[in-house]
């Protein structure tokens, strides 16, 4: 996204699990949605304490879920990664 990588839920996580854990990031990030509305009523950081908490129980973010040895370049500029060729050869100009 933009040109940079972002890491890939874990491919591991049964079907069922994955869906419910994508729903409750959902909810969560509608729930960050809401509090910064209505910023009054406050919960802001347990929203946004769900949504990582949901991101790093899909393998978003935390450990690795990879046993490849490949590094963790989530986040990073896809062009100062270890991917710059392949995204040098793909990006749109």
């Amino acid at each position: 996204m933009r040109g940079r990588l972002w890491r890939r839920s874990n491919p591991e996580i049964a079907e069922e699990r994955r869906q419910v854990l994508v729903n409750e990031l959902m909810d969560a990030r509608r729930g960050v949605r809401d509090a910064l509305k209505d910023s009054a009523k406050g919960g802001l950081k347990a929203a946004r304490a769900r949504v990582d908490a949901a991101k790093r129980d899909l393998g978003e973010r935390g450990p690795v879920w990879w046993t490849d040895g490949a590094p963790d370049e989530n986040r990073k500029l896809a062009r100062n990664s270890t991917y710059a060729v392949w995204f040098a050869s793909v990006a749109d100009d």
